[in-house]
């Protein structure tokens, strides 16, 4: 059944349909079966499941060294700094990008040699904030804009704003960064802002209109179920934070939408904010119909660190003792990899991807929580070697503030069955120093801690099992890692780094195939796509501010320059 249809069954006829169907629809049906179109990107993930997997496998180990730039597109707008960590959808041909001001631009590159710039959506924000993507719904580019927060759904032929929703909510410093999730009729998004001391929310548009459906918040007020877990007498659950800025899973068949909650306010903190500080620093499973949260997993009680999980949580089927299981996993901020049961969070297992994690001594293989963790404790000490304290007021903490993965994707192939997790490796010096507050920065508007490095920040991309957490291979990268994974049935994985590496590995050793350095820094994911029976692996570059300071410590990167450009690979 069509979309117009199914909006007609529902006296929805506005929007979309009143546009035809001058390109095809990208119907619900699609977007279920999305991986059944390998030629299309057709959701930030490129799957409901977000295993960032492709399909796709004429570019495969015995020709990636063959692969070459094809064609380069500029997406600077001429306003300065602008800079992506957006995967870009790609349907026949076509492929949408968003950019740190928020401008969604529309690519032609059916002829396989260029990238023609169709049109470009400026929604005029006040300034720029990270996008990391959008989501199509019907004939629909469905894209964030930030200062004001807003949703803007865009006819994607034509380029012309069909509605536009204003998110703010009474809440200033609302932003949304992540890419919308499209679900049936509806387009679910979270809220980001929460270091500026939002307290965050998740909700769902009606995908024709535009209209508020529900919403709610990720930190619960006096009376609501959690808010026993904020026990300071300072009402900081009004701006407790809790952001959802990285783009959920789906699971059609249970009709759960999972997304990765972020950290509490006061930063850093947790003396200000004693509890558990529910639902920060967890895994929520919603319906999307209701708003209705099922069930959550709490990460890191009474956060310290910044250790926010809103990292993408990967769904896959895999045979268990002669059953099917209904799996989830997830390569933590915090330095471990989770995997638990899709339907609830029962734990299968957790074990850390990287060497040196010191902030807890290890982790409950039953409940998934921390083996120090003390419920009698309304302020979490852990293993006592990373939280600073008055006696201690700097500690070394590792994974760093940063994590090991963080919002960079991790991607899993379901030829393998393996996880391929980007992370940084280095450590940080962490402060409690309430006078921090007083610097001027963003996420001190609430006075919370600090933190600072002398090592160079570097990277590992690692091959977990997810189904026993055990690692089967590591390889060490020189630069940091901010532009996430993507896994291939050519039997490759591709990733990117901040000083400009493009590289593609050997699923299996993770030997190194094929590399370019194109002189600008990445923080955006890459994907592949297809056009004209062709091929093509596409990234953008212009690294973030974060990114770009992790080369701070890189003495023969300090004077590197970045450029936005869309960079497409093919043979």
């Amino acid at each position: 059944m069509s979309l117009c249809k199914l909006l007609s069954r529902a006296g929805l006829l506005a929007g979309v349909c009143a546009f035809g169907a001058r390109a095809a629809e990208v119907t619900p049906e699609r977007l279920v079966n999305a991986a059944k179109e390998p030629r299309n990107w057709l959701m930030n993930h490129g799957t409901y499941d977000a295993q960032r997997y492709s399909a796709l496998a004429t570019i495969h180990k015995g020709n990636v060294k063959n692969l070459k730039i094809v064609y380069a597109t500029a997406l600077g707008g001429g306003s300065g700094g602008e800079h992506s960590e957006a995967t870009p959808l790609a349907e026949d041909g076509f492929l949408y990008i968003t950019d740190s001001w928020g401008v969604l631009t529309r690519i032609d590159a059916r002829s396989g040699d260029r990238g023609r710039i169709v049109w470009r959506m400026d929604p005029k924000q006040q300034k720029q904030r990270a996008a990391r993507g959008a989501a199509f719904w019907g004939n629909l580019v469905i894209t964030p804009a930030n200062w004001p927060a807003r949703m803007i759904a865009v006819n994607k032929d034509t380029g012309q704003v069909v509605w536009e929703t204003n998110l703010v909510n009474g809440q200033d410093q609302t932003t949304i960064t992540g890419a919308p999730l499209a679900i049936r009729d509806k387009i679910v998004v979270g809220a980001s802002g929460g270091d500026l001391g939002v307290r965050d929310w998740i909700a769902a548009l009606d995908g024709a209109t535009g209209k508020q459906l529900w919403l709610k918040y990720t930190i619960p007020a006096p009376g609501e179920p959690g808010s026993e877990t904020w026990k300071d007498k300072n009402n900081n659950w009004q701006t407790g934070g809790g952001a959802m800025w990285v783009t959920g899973s789906y699971d059609p068949e249970t009709h759960q939408t999972l997304w990765g909650v972020g950290n509490p306010m006061p930063m850093m903190d947790p003396y200000a904010r004693p509890g558990d500080n529910l639902y920060t620093n967890s895994l929520t499973s919603w319906n999307p119909d209701t708003g209705h949260m099922n069930w959550y997993f709490q990460y890191t009680p009474n956060d310290g660190w910044d250790f926010d999980e809103v990292g993408s949580h990967i769904l896959f089927d895999a045979r268990v003792n002669g059953q099917t299981r209904k799996l989830l996993t997830h390569s933590a901020r915090n330095g471990f990899t989770y995997t638990m049961e899709r339907a609830n969070g029962q734990m299968v297992a957790v074990k850390p991807y990287m060497e040196g994690v010191n902030w807890t001594k290890g982790i409950d293989q039953k409940t998934g929580r921390p083996v120090d963790y003390d419920p009698a404790r309304d302020v979490q000490v852990y293993s006592g070697l990373a939280n600073p304290t008055k006696e201690n007021p700097v500690r070394k903490l590792c994974p760093s503030r940063t994590g090991g993965n963080n919002f960079w994707p991790s991607s899993y192939s379901p030829r393998t069955g393996l996880l391929y997790i980007p992370a940084l490796t280095s450590c940080e010096l962490v402060t409690n120093d309430v006078n921090i507050g007083k610097s001027g920065q963003g996420w001190a508007a609430r006075p919370g801690g600090g933190f600072k490095t002398e090592e160079r920040y570097e990277s590992d991309l690692t091959a977990v099992d997810p189904l026993t957490g055990d690692i089967r291979k590591t390889i060490h990268l020189k630069y940091a890692n901010y532009a996430g994974a993507l896994a291939t049935a050519g039997g490759l994985v591709f990733t990117g780094l901040v000083e400009g590496t493009f590289a593609a590995y050997d699923e299996t050793t993770l030997d190194e195939l094929w590399k370019i350095n194109v002189g600008t820094g990445f923080s955006s994911p890459p994907m592949t796509f297809e056009a004209g029976g062709r091929q093509f692996v596409a990234i953008v570059s212009g690294p973030s501010g974060q990114a770009t300071h992790k080369l701070i410590h890189t003495p023969e990167e300090k004077e590197s320059r970045n450029a936005m450009m869309l960079w497409v690979f093919g043979l």
